[in-house]
């Protein structure tokens, strides 16, 4: 029987910890928050989202802004050579046809999928096989787990041959010293080889005491809501603090 498509993992272990900033939507936040010091930003295309995006300008500054006509016409991305090199860019979908996904990849030049539905690894190997060798060789994959308690981690097994990063929604408790403990007594039982970010309101913690988690895996957060002002628009000064203390305590 053949495998699973097989592509190099060009994810490494960083030396600080990552930051992903999910659900960005507006053209002039987006132009503002790629200034920090953040490493993934991710576009929601899950129509049903409050999030969701369907066009986003060029004066972005991240993101080509492509019509169905300029696509044709084979209109190359014009994202500064700053930006196109330092934050990558995450498309997140859930449950969508396969030809959406490509669609979307090839149109916003993405460098991560994130699928958060209920997508098999067979049709994750389907859509490498698709993707990887001729559309964007480059391109990684993320599947989001729900982790509510240590026996949700057992699925992370059937997608090890087809992602190259999980992302790990925790569910949080009442307060920041009770989710810490959660979350490392989660980790500690994950022996898995691929890299993980965390999510579950990361955004409110205080930057210091995220240093209290540890995992050989652990590439990063992941933080959202946390920093809006109101859906896809995030609160930039309270951000910045945030992204600031992360990085210097990492």
């Amino acid at each position: 029987m053949e495998g699973f498509y097989k592509k190099n993992n060009l994810l490494t272990q960083p030396m600080a910890m990552k930051i992903k900033v999910c659900g960005m939507r507006d053209t002039d936040n987006i132009r503002v928050v790629a200034k920090l010091d953040i490493d993934m930003m991710g576009f929601v295309f899950i129509p049903d989202s409050p999030r969701y995006v369907q066009m986003i300008s060029s004066h972005a500054g991240i993101i080509p802004d492509y019509s169905e006509q300029k696509l044709a016409e084979g209109m190359q991305t014009n994202r500064s050579d700053e930006v196109c090199h330092r934050i990558k860019r995450v498309g997140v979908f859930a449950d969508d046809m396969p030809q959406n996904i490509v669609t979307r990849v090839y149109n916003y030049d993405l460098d991560y999928v994130q699928l958060n539905g209920s997508e098999s690894p067979i049709m994750i190997d389907n859509l490498l096989r698709t993707i990887c060798p001729d559309i964007r060789p480059t391109l990684q994959f993320i599947k989001k787990i729900e982790i509510n308690g240590i026996e949700d981690l057992a699925v992370c097994e059937a997608y090890k041959e087809v992602v190259d990063l999980f992302l790990f929604d925790i569910k949080r408790e009442t307060s920041e010293q009770a989710t810490l403990e959660r979350i490392n007594t989660i980790l500690s039982t994950y022996n898995g080889s691929i890299p993980f970010l965390l999510s579950g309101g990361m955004g409110f913690f205080n930057a210091s005491l995220l240093q209290s988690l540890h995992h050989p895996q652990l590439q990063g957060i992941n933080v959202n809501e946390e920093f809006e002002t109101q859906p896809g628009v995030k609160d930039v000064e309270k951000l910045r603090h945030f992204v600031e203390q992360v990085k210097k305590n990492s």
